[in-house]
């Protein structure tokens, strides 16, 4: 089989890993890729967002597959267009998309369908947003609808956060066109979890879970980011709570997309918050989550590509997804400056020198005169398995001592939550 792989980060890097261990597979591309992938794969130049180029590219190399990375080609409806073509596509379509395409209509959507979730309004001005804020009180999320490459959501604890809120959103424009509409919501309490499945449209089968870390700084401060770490299993996540996610959430969503006339197929990513009421959504994506895919792919031990073409041929139901035992643990090595401005262009060292084991999935890399350099935001995410998350994260942290580039930074109290409820 010919995969074609679109994207360039660490998810894509991840995804390109796990799909080259199929025995089916022969060929794996990347478009556009980045230093690490052209290790695994052919990386061709083509901008993930370049949809009517990656089609003919893939009709023309007659790719068996193609998996999506981003969010942004699917909501721009990438899997339509392929699917007119004849070609074979992992993902959903552009209106199955719009659970992340849209907050505002995802809410709607959960509404319509009972599916348990925080009390929202959307709105499209600063003075309708606080008529929400005065409603739910304060803490309160304000969260733009649109796409924000997951720094959209700001958490108020006060009136002065909201007030900051408000003007990123309608007044500096800081989110464009993702801000034209505005969601508020009551502020849920309680412990946060990601839950990834696979569906074919009227079936799904969840993958190990994960828990992010979305902060910039060590306890959970600081502003939000596209995400620092994350680790798996997720041990708020066990054998009840999951089947209460798939029987209260993950369920009631492929049935209701399906019912509205928009089935869904591809990865639906649940994100979940926990409490003594159960789980309830934060927020759904429909493609596989960056970091949480680095530290979920280690631990699963049967063939990806295999689900995924049962989940295009409709008959997830008869695919066994198998969890190899033990733990995951993903660190996000960082540019000076992130999330807000930083430099590119810093020399990696140290790639070749983590310990046998650990894996380093290239996120924001770029290769020049032969050498390895940043050319993101966040650049690398170390990862490394082991019989449990102790042994995990300590794997993951040798590995990362052994890297350095000007002005790197992380956390360094990735998956401790898990490690607080094993002591």
């Amino acid at each position: 089989m010919r995969v074609l792989v679109i994207g360039g980060g660490g998810r894509e890097h991840a995804l390109v890993w796990k799909i080259r261990q199929s025995p089916r597979v022969t060929r794996v591309a990347c478009a556009p890729g980045n230093a690490g992938i052209a290790r695994e794969a052919e990386c061709v130049p083509i901008r993930a967002d370049a949809v009517d180029a990656l089609c003919h590219y893939a009709a023309r190399e007659r790719f068996d597959l193609t998996v999506v990375g981003p969010e942004a080609p699917l909501v721009a409806g990438i899997v339509d267009t392929f699917r007119a073509r004849g070609l074979r596509i992992f993902g959903p379509t552009a209106a199955a998309a719009s659970l992340e395409g849209s907050k505002a209509w995802c809410h709607a959507f959960l509404e319509r369908h009972g599916i348990p979730c925080a009390a929202s309004r959307t709105v499209r001005d600063a003075d309708a947003a606080r008529d929400a804020v005065r409603l739910f009180g304060i803490p309160v999320v304000i969260k733009a609808s649109g796409l924000a490459a997951g720094k959209g959501a700001i958490v108020c604890r006060t009136d002065a956060d909201v007030d900051a809120a408000l003007e990123r959103m309608f007044a500096q424009r800081e989110f464009g066109a993702a801000a034209d509409e505005v969601v508020v919501e009551e502020f849920m309490d309680g412990e946060e979890a990601s839950c990834l499945a696979l569906a074919d449209g009227a079936a799904f089968a969840p993958l190990p879970s994960s828990q992010d870390h979305k902060r910039l700084r060590d306890g959970d401060q600081g502003p939000n980011t596209g995400g620092m770490g994350a680790y798996a299993p997720a041990p708020i996540l066990d054998a009840p709570m999951q089947a209460r996610v798939d029987a209260e959430i993950l369920g009631p969503v492929i049935s209701g997309m399906a019912a509205e006339g928009a089935p869904y197929t591809g990865i639906l990513y649940a994100g979940l918050m926990i409490d003594a009421r159960g789980p309830r959504v934060v927020e759904f994506n429909c493609r596989f989550g960056d970091p949480e895919t680095q530290a979920v792919l280690p631990l699963l031990a049967s063939d990806l590509v295999e689900h995924m073409l049962a989940a295009t041929e409709g008959r997830l139901a008869a695919e066994r997804v198998r969890a190899a035992p033990g733990a995951a643990v993903c660190v996000v090595a960082a540019s000076g400056g992130y999330p807000d401005a930083y430099r590119t262009g810093a020399r990696i060292r140290g790639l070749d020198d983590v310990p046998a084991g650990v894996l380093v999935f290239h996120a924001g890399t770029a290769e020049r005169d032969g050498a390895v350099v940043t050319s993101g935001g966040r650049v690398l995410g170390v990862t490394a398995a082991g019989p449990d998350i102790r042994a995990a994260t300590d794997r993951a942290y040798a590995g990362l001592a052994a890297i350095s580039f000007e002005g790197m930074h992380y956390r360094t109290d990735i998956a401790a939550r898990a490690l607080a409820r094993r002591r």
